[in-house]
C-alpha cells in the first residue's frame, strides 16, 4: 500500500489486505481533502445551535426551507428491489459470530453496525470490514470454544446488509491524511465502498447504508455529495448507493422533509432511533430547567406526547415523499427465566403492533429470538404487501410545540432509576473499553445510546437541582457514593471496573458537559 500523504498506524489484521487497498486509501484521502473541512464546520454549527438553545432559543421548523416542505411535487427515488420489504430488521456489531447469526436470523435487513453497537478498536474497524466482505463472498465461518460451528444459509435466505458507519463526530486516529486525523465516518464508508460495493452490485443488491447522528439538512447534503464523489471515483452509477437516515437527534425531528429532499436520489427512508433521540432531547435542553427534565429513562414509553409526535410525524413525512418509515429498537433479549420472557415478549409484541398500525413499514430488533415476534405483528397489518407507504397519515398534524412538549411526560426520578443508570453505564463502559459495543445487561441489549442517556440524565438532574422522589437531592457526592455501591454489587475484583467507573463519573458529574462520552473513552484505546 502506498498512497501519498496517507499513513496507517494500526496493527496488522487478518484479511486486511482486501480492505486496506490502494483504492480504499486513495478514496479516504480524497474524501478527507475534499470534504473534511465542511464536516468540521458543520460540527461547529452544532455547538453554536446548542448555545442558542441554552440562551432561550427553541428548535423550530426552518423558515428558509419552507418552500421544500410546501412543494408537493417531489418524491424520493423508488426503493431498490432488495429494500422493498423491510418488515423486520436486526441490528448488531460486525464480529464474525454476529455477522453469521444476523444474516441467518430470518430478518429482511441486517444493520451491520460500525457505530453504536461497535467499539472503534482498530481490530473492530478493520475486522468488521473483513467479515462483511467475507459474508458477501461466502468465505466466512465460525466455531466457538465449545466446538459449535456457524455457517451461512443459502443466499436467498440471508438478510440484506445495510452498513452503519460512525457518525461525523467520531475520529479515526489510526489513519492520517497529510498529517491530519481522519473522520471515522469517511473511513468506514470508503472501506466498505472500495471493498464490497461492487460485490453487492454483482449479486443484485448494492451498497446500502444507515446514517447516524445527523443534526441538519446541511449534514445530509454533505453525505449526498460524498456519495456522488465516491460513486464517480469507483465508476458506479450515481443513485446506486441507498441510505436510510436515523432520526435520532432532536434537531433532526424538525428537518425530516429537508433530510429526504437533500438525499432524495440516494434515499431509502427514515428510522425512528428512539434511544439516541431521548439522549439528544436531554443533551440539547439540559440547561433549560425542570420543564425539560425527564423521569427515569425506563419509565418513558413511546406513547408519551413528545415521542408520539415525533414518530407519527416521521411516518407522515416518509409516506408523503414515497420513503420507507422504519420503527425503533426492541432491545429485549431472551432469558433463561420463562417469566421474564413472557413479560418481554408481550411488551415487544405490543410495541411492534403499535408501530405497524401507526403506518411504519418495518422495525428493529436486537436479537434473533425477537425476529419472529416483529415479523408476525407487521404481517398482521401488511399481509403480503412489502410495505404500507400508501398509508399517508394525513390525520397527523404535528407542531413544533408538540415536539417540545417534554413537561407532559409523567413519571418520577427514583433511587432505583438513578442506580440503574449508574450500574448499566459502568457495566457497559467496562465492556466498551475492551472492544464490545453491544452488551447484554439486565435482559436488554445495550449499546452506546444507553450510556449516553444515563449519564446525560444524571448530569441534567444534578445541574437542575432535581431531587429523588423521597426528597434526597441528586448531587455529585450522591452519584459517586451510589457508583461505588453499584460496583460492589457486581462482585469480583472491583478494580475490573475502575476505569469504567472513573470514565462514568467524569462525564456525569463534572460541571462541563461533554458532547459524547465515547470521545474521551476512545482516546484511552490503543
Amino acid at each position: 500500500m502506498s498512497v501519498a500523504g496517507v499513513i496507517v498506524s494500526g496493527p496488522s489484521i487478518a484479511g486486511s489486505e482486501k480492505i486496506l487497498t490502494d483504492t480504499s486509501l486513495e478514496l479516504i484521502a480524497l474524501l478527507h481533502r475534499n470534504f473534511n473541512a465542511r464536516r468540521l464546520e458543520l460540527l461547529a454549527a452544532r455547538t453554536e445551535r446548542m448555545a442558542r438553545i441554552a440562551s432561550g432559543d427553541d428548535l423550530k421548523f426552518l423558515d428558509e426551507t419552507k418552500s421544500i416542505r410546501e412543494d408537493s411535487s417531489w418524491r424520493v427515488a423508488p426503493a431498490p428491489t432488495a429494500l422493498l420489504d423491510r418488515r423486520v430488521e436486526i441490528t448488531g456489531p460486525t464480529d464474525k459470530k454476529m455477522t453469521i447469526n444476523a444474516l441467518n436470523s430470518g430478518a429482511k435487513v441486517w444493520l451491520a453496525d460500525q457505530e453504536d453497537a461497535n467499539t472503534p478498536l482498530w481490530e473492530n474497524v478493520i475486522g468488521g470490514q473483513v467479515n462483511l466482505r467475507a459474508s458477501i463472498t461466502r468465505e466466512i465461518d465460525f466455531t466457538n470454544e465449545a466446538g459449535k460451528k456457524y455457517a451461512l444459509r443459502p443466499d436467498n435466505e440471508l438478510a440484506v446488509i445495510v452498513m452503519r458507519p460512525r457518525g461525523f463526530h467520531l475520529p479515526e486516529k489510526h489513519i492520517t491524511v497529510d498529517g491530519e486525523i481522519t473522520s471515522g465516518s469517511f473511513v468506514d464508508f470508503a472501506l466498505y465502498m472500495a471493498a464490497s460495493a461492487q460485490l453487492q452490485i454483482d449479486r443484485g443488491q448494492g451498497p446500502y447504508f444507515y446514517l447516524a447522528k445527523l443534526e441538519s439538512h446541511l449534514e445530509v447534503r454533505l453525505w449526498n455529495d460524498v456519495f456522488n464523489f465516491a460513486q464517480d471515483f469507483l465508476a458506479i452509477p450515481r443513485g446506486t448507493i441507498r441510505a436510510t437516515i436515523l432520526i435520532e437527534t432532536f434537531p433532526a425531528a424538525f428537518e425530516m422533509e429537508e433530510f429526504l429532499f437533500e438525499l432524495k436520489d440516494h434515499c431509502a427512508g427514515l428510522n425512528a432511533g428512539r434511544w439516541d433521540f431521548m439522549f439528544s432531547v436531554i443533551k440539547n435542553y439540559r440547561t433549560r430547567g425542570k420543564d425539560f427534565v425527564l423521569p427515569d429513562r425506563n419509565s418513558v414509553p413511546m406513547t408519551v406526547p413528545f415521542m408520539r409526535a415525533y414518530t407519527e410525524l416521521l411516518v407522515r413525512t416518509c409516506h408523503k415523499r414515497g420513503a420507507h418509515a422504519i420503527g425503533g429498537m426492541a432491545a429485549f433479549i431472551p432469558s433463561s427465566d420463562p417469566a421474564v420472557n413472557e413479560t418481554a415478549f408481550a411488551k415487544v409484541s405490543a410495541d411492534k403492533a403499535r408501530e405497524a398500525n401507526d403506518g411504519f413499514d418495518g422495525s428493529w430488533v436486537a436479537h434473533p429470538g425477537m425476529v419472529e415476534i416483529c415479523r408476525q405483528e407487521f404481517t398482521k397489518v401488511l399481509g403480503e404487501k412489502p410495505n404500507q407507504k400508501e398509508k399517508l397519515r394525513e390525520d397527523v398534524n404535528v407542531s413544533a410545540t408538540d415536539l417540545l412538549n417534554i413537561k407532559a411526560t409523567p413519571g418520577e426520578v427514583t433511587e432505583a432509576g438513578l442506580r440503574n443508570n449508574i450500574s448499566v453505564s459502568i457495566q457497559y463502559l467496562e465492556k466498551w473499553l475492551k472492544g464490545s459495543g453491544a452488551v447484554a445487561i439486565f435482559n436488554l441489549m445495550e449499546d452506546a445510546a444507553t450510556a449516553e442517556i444515563s449519564r446525560s440524565q444524571i448530569w441534567q438532574w444534578i445541574n437542575n437541582k432535581i431531587a429523588l422522589e423521597d426528597g434526597t437531592p441528586i448531587t455529585p457526592e450522591l452519584v459517586t457514593k451510589f457508583a461505588d455501591e453499584e460496583v460492589a454489587k457486581l462482585g469480583g475484583d472491583p478494580s475490573r471496573f475502575r476505569t469504567a467507573r472513573d470514565n462514568f463519573i467524569e462525564v456525569s458529574v463534572n460541571k462541563e458537559y461533554l458532547d459524547f462520552l465515547t470521545l474521551p473513552a476512545y482516546a484511552q484505546m490503543p
